[in-house]
């Protein structure tokens, strides 16, 4: 009888080992998931900010479009009207 309760008590122990490691295991994948995780938000928190800033180049390039055209256009004009009205 005691046998029986020494041999249920092993098993039981190597049971209770198991899963231990398992759980060992499992912090261990659930911390680099976190890492993971976080790694990749930096990455996508980098790429926002720099489309973020090129956004805002971009708004303030296509501001001064229209003023740049505008003048390339009444010189132009100028240009031709002098050419043609000079002479």
């Amino acid at each position: 009888m005691e046998t029986d309760v020494t041999r249920e008590q092993a098993e039981l122990d190597k049971i209770q080992a198991e899963i231990n490691r398992q759980v060992a295991e499992t912090n261990k994948m659930i911390a680099e998931t976190v890492k993971l995780r976080a790694d990749d938000t930096a990455r996508v928190r980098a790429e926002i900010d720099r489309l973020s800033a090129e956004t805002v180049k971009l708004h303030t390039e296509n501001r001064w479009y229209g003023f740049v055209v505008g003048s390339g256009v009444t010189l132009a004009i100028a240009a031709i009207l002098k050419v043609f009205l000079v002479d």
